[in-house]
């Protein structure tokens, strides 16, 4: 007699390395069997409805057809499901019952990979898609003193956005980000290459590296000052990578694992080598974080440089909890921070190191922490494309609005483009604020 089939899944998801070396990764015909088997099991289950975009499209798509079952559903349809995955990874981590080891073996965002892999290979990309996740290209450019001013400045007015939006279907509305002529890495560039002794705290070696990101680089270098200067003030020297490129999760979620493997490359030589010479790794943005953490690791699992910086990189917050476990965290804070409307970005989540933030800050007197565990629909490139724009919109609603309702003195996520999607969609004049900043002036440093 055959086992029964579990109703969902007792245990941990876990993941199955990315076969993307294997030619029958990019077969179409063998896609669209899978797309359609994941996509018949969602359908019957519809628990993820409220997580983003592609389910209901997919759900939409079944509702509306003839049979109203996945098989009445144009396979050239299928695609519409695929471009509004921006793999979020929520659906994986915190939502579907079927996720291996239970035997329907759903990784729905994987398969979303899969199919921008197979539609990428194909060329049909459009050019605007490889423009924006060009972000070392397009940061070299736009950073040029006096063409960092001029494109900073075009992209505020409405005129010019609306021309943008015709020529480069960038939608007219989104907020785009600001570029500096002064990154992050000619501001901290005496660190390079500093020598230091590190004090070990349960895992962590004490002195970090850090990976300043293409976004923290050239577009919020004040985060990685901030972050400078609150570990420093925990006494944890802070050396700078000494060459970095885009981690790669933009030509991930593009599509382009090739320019991922370019990507991979040019960084593991660099952070293996800080690594092997006792530093701990730490990046300011959760993407980046989690492309060496989860991605790579899962792209490359034979590669044993690529594991050794997967295990040594850490996120901040994670890095300063693990320190005030082991009693080294300074919290001779000086100033309150009043209510905080901490919004959790999803690719911190994803890291399964728990809500290390909001603990942190819950250690500030007289301050009150409203967490906010839900998606601001962002994405780096999703938010500001002419056709999803409006659906990004939509996706931050409840994130804004649980933040009005919290009535709170300071908003702001992990994400700094999390962050500054929502500060988009209160439109009320106020601004987003890195927990990281808020930590350095609760220091009062």
């Amino acid at each position: 007699m055959a086992a029964p089939i579990k109703e969902g899944n007792l245990e941990a998801p876990t993941r199955h390395p990315l076969d993307w070396k294997n030619p029958a990764f990019y077969d179409e015909q063998a896609l669209f069997t899978e797309l359609e088997r994941v996509f018949d099991i969602c359908h019957g289950c519809r628990r993820c409805v409220s997580l983003c975009q592609s389910f209901p499209t997919l759900f939409d798509l079944v509702d509306e057809s003839e049979t109203l079952e996945v098989d009445g559903v144009a396979k050239s349809d299928y695609w519409k499901v695929v471009d509004h995955c921006y793999l979020c990874d929520l659906c994986f981590m915190t939502k579907c019952p079927y996720t291996p080891p239970h035997e329907w073996n759903l990784d729905f965002p994987h398969l979303m990979l899969r199919a921008k892999a197979v539609k990428y290979r194909k060329g049909e990309v459009k050019l605007r898609d490889r423009i924006l996740t060009s972000t070392d290209a397009v940061g070299s450019l736009a950073g040029i003193p006096v063409i960092s001013g001029v494109v900073n400045a075009v992209n505020k007015l409405k005129p010019t956005r609306k021309i943008l939006e015709g020529v480069l279907e960038v939608h007219a509305d989104a907020r785009l980000p600001e570029f500096h002529s002064n990154p992050l890495r000619s501001r901290l560039a005496a660190k390079r290459g500093t020598r230091a002794e590190g004090d070990p705290a349960g895992p962590t070696k004490g002195k970090v590296a850090l990976f300043a990101t293409c976004y923290g680089n050239r577009n919020e270098p004040v985060i990685g000052e901030d972050l400078v200067a609150v570990f420093e003030h925990n006494g944890i020297p802070v050396t700078l990578a000494e060459k970095e490129q885009c981690c790669g999760m933009p030509k991930l979620e593009l599509g382009d694992l090739e320019s991922v493997a370019a990507a991979k490359e040019a960084n593991i030589p660099v952070l293996a080598k800080l690594v092997d010479e006792g530093w701990d790794i730490v990046a300011p943005v959760p993407s980046c974080a989690l492309m060496f953490k989860q991605e790579l690791p899962l792209m490359f699992p034979d590669d044993p440089e690529v594991a050794k910086v997967g295990k040594a990189i850490f996120d901040p917050f994670e890095y300063l909890i693990h320190r005030h476990k082991a009693g080294k965290l300074n919290t001779a804070f000086k100033q309150p921070l009043g209510k905080v409307a901490y919004h959790a970005a999803c690719h911190q989540r994803v890291q399964n190191v728990g809500a290390k933030t909001r603990e942190v800050l819950a250690l500030i007197p007289e301050t009150t922490i409203t967490a906010i565990e839900r998606c601001s629909g962002h994405d780096g490139t999703y938010a500001v494309k002419k056709e999803f724009h409006e659906a990004s919109m939509k996706i931050v609603r409840p994130v804004v609005n649980q933040v009005k309702k919290a009535e709170v003195d300071h908003y702001g996520s992990d994400c700094p483009m999390a962050g500054h999607h929502i500060e988009h969609g209160l439109a009320d004049g106020s601004h987003t604020e890195h927990p990281m900043s808020l930590l350095r002036k609760a220091y009062g440093i």
